[in-house]
């Protein structure tokens, strides 16, 4: 129901550790909480707060997908080493790979080259290279069996390491760490409970929601944000549009609909994300073939999910988050605006820690910049017998006190203090705390027998100035006067 083609909602590592949280390893409180959060963006999308979502600026978007293409790709390499008992966390799954490289079984290296080699007969789509093989040089029937072994690269690698992990089996050794026996069937289609049976009686649906408290607005926020952050980052990758409102009803279907079928909240993920755009996949339809494979999957083929090697898995993953990893971003913003560099870091170094608090810190960054520009708009003075005071852009609130602060210390060091003409055609609304801030700078002013005279008022503003009645602005010159 989404408008990003590539966005692929299920569980993930950090909404799994934020419902642990909430939920009490309670599976009750875990599928309730995926249908009051579903309600919850539900209600956000019908209600248009989706613009709420313009505020992640572009250098969040590239912190958190390079970051999160270094932390995925690196949380794949304990299965490409065959390493076990790997913790979660970053710095301690370096820490422990390094420590632990002697035990490493090098398994996926293999499946890792056949990846990328595969993606070199893709066809050629917008924003993507052009193909190693021109077309040209192959019949009709050649082109279509290269397109489509380019287009199921990730399920041949993996269909192939199964064979060859089946044959070790087999033969009666497995070198391999193979996924092992994943449950058969489909969960019943019921609606979530309202209450919990408890040693000392029920616990009802009022005392469970309390008990969630705060998580009823964090999960349901963070897995908005991470999925916005993901469309938004595949998107300006492959050019096309989203709309923040439809991926919130998205968003906010799939949890209502999961939570019939035993689901905890889900969110966009970002390795199955990737997996799915570089597998060339062209609209939201994409969703329906891949729910009904795993449909299908479910129901007839986990048996055979036995013998995938871990390290081919493993290998799809990387070869499909790796170019997310953007490291030209870094060079283009020192060129364009550095200050932009502030957020892109901070998001990026801070998404190594969790990917949550990357996000949220670069979106309060981005907005302390956007706030700052606004509280200090850029002011030009030309000094003459008047000063020329021209603001750059509209005035709000926070940036009143500047403006009063500028033109003070212009028009009152001057020798002998000169009166002041504020160019206006730049500001094209202002709000009542800049009304009440021109009224005391024209009291201020002419207490040292000085004049503060406007020009180039557009009519917004122009009328407001008027409905204010201050005093003594009717004798202010016009713009041709002055």
């Amino acid at each position: 129901l989404g408008t990003a083609k590539d966005v692929t909602l299920g569980p993930t590592a950090i909404m799994s550790l934020l419902v642990s949280s909430y939920a009490f390893h309670e599976p009750v409180y875990a599928v309730l909480l995926a249908f009051l959060s579903g309600c919850i963006q539900l209600a956000m999308g019908l209600l248009h707060l989706g613009f709420l979502l313009d505020f992640i600026s572009c250098p969040v978007i590239k912190g958190f997908t390079s970051a999160a293409s270094v932390t995925i790709s690196f949380n794949q390499i304990k299965n490409i080493l065959g390493l076990q008992g790997i913790p979660r966390q970053f710095f301690l799954q370096v820490y422990e790979t390094l420590r632990r490289i002697g035990e490493t079984r090098s398994q996926g290296w293999s499946c890792c080259c056949a990846c990328p080699f595969l993606r070199l007969g893709r066809p050629r789509q917008p924003g993507f290279p052009p193909p190693a093989v021109p077309p040209t040089a192959l019949g009709s029937r050649q082109v279509f069996t290269v397109a489509l072994s380019a287009a199921a690269r990730n399920a041949l690698v993996v269909l192939f390491a199964g064979l060859v992990a089946y044959s070790f089996q087999v033969m009666g050794s497995q070198p391999l760490t193979l996924t092992g026996s994943i449950p058969q069937g489909l969960p019943a289609f019921r609606l979530p409970r309202f209450s919990m049976a408890a040693p000392n009686g029920t616990i009802p649906f009022r005392s469970m929601v309390e008990d969630m408290g705060v998580g009823l607005a964090v999960v349901p926020l963070m897995g908005l944000l991470e999925t916005i952050a993901i469309a938004k980052a595949f998107a300006l990758q492959n050019d096309y549009r989203i709309d923040p409102n439809q991926e919130l009803l998205a968003m906010g279907f799939a949890n209502v609909l999961g939570s019939f079928v035993s689901s905890y909240p889900i969110t966009g993920s970002f390795g199955r994300t990737a997996v799915n755009a570089q597998s060339g996949v062209c609209t939201p339809a994409g969703g329906l073939v891949t729910g009904a494979l795993v449909l299908l999957s479910l129901a007839y083929l986990t048996s055979l999910f036995y013998y995938i090697p871990k390290a081919a898995l493993a290998a799809v993953i990387i070869s499909a988050v790796v170019p997310m990893f953007d490291a030209g971003i870094f060079r283009t913003l020192w060129r364009v605006k550095r200050l932009d560099l502030v957020p892109l870091c901070v998001t990026f170094l801070l998404c190594f820690w969790e990917v949550q608090y990357g996000i949220v810190a670069g979106v309060l960054v981005s907005g302390i910049l956007l706030l700052y520009s606004i509280a200090r708009p850029p002011i030009k003075v030309l000094e003459g017998d008047v000063l020329l005071v021209q603001p750059g852009s509209s005035l709000y609130f926070p940036a009143i006190e500047c403006l009063r602060d500028t033109v003070c210390s212009y028009a009152l060091a001057a020798s002998p203090p000169r009166s002041v003409i504020l160019d206006c055609r730049h500001i094209s609304s202002i709000d009542y705390t800049v009304v009440a801030g021109l009224a005391e700078l024209l009291q201020e002013l002419r207490k040292h027998g000085l004049s503060l005279a406007f020009c180039s008022l557009q009519d917004p503003v122009l009328q407001v100035l008027l409905s204010a009645d201050l005093e003594g602005f009717q004798h202010f010159p016009s713009q041709e006067e002055a």
